[in-house]
């Protein structure tokens, strides 16, 4: 392996997942503001808006994420528009 190419902040860091509140430690180089203690040990924090607990394609559940607010833009866009006759 060739050396001095692998990041030297490798460390444990807590992902939560803002859509239901689940909450796991991973590795990662990720730089983050917020941290969170879990256990008595204090982690770096990274929100997520979705993950493999809370995506419809691993739960099976359909459910309207909008965290953007993208349907309201989308209606006062073109949601009172009437069709010409």
């Amino acid at each position: 392996m060739k050396k001095g190419i692998h990041p030297k902040n490798y460390r444990p860091v807590a992902f939560k997942d803002m859509s239901n509140d689940d909450i796991f430690i991973t590795r990662s180089t990720i730089n983050a503001k917020d941290t969170i203690e879990i256990d008595g040990v204090t982690y770096p924090l990274v929100k997520l808006e979705i993950s493999s607990t809370s995506h419809p394609f691993y739960t099976g559940k359909s459910k309207l994420v909008d965290t953007a607010g993208r349907v309201d833009k989308f209606m006062s866009r073109y949601g009172n528009r009437k069709r010409p006759s």
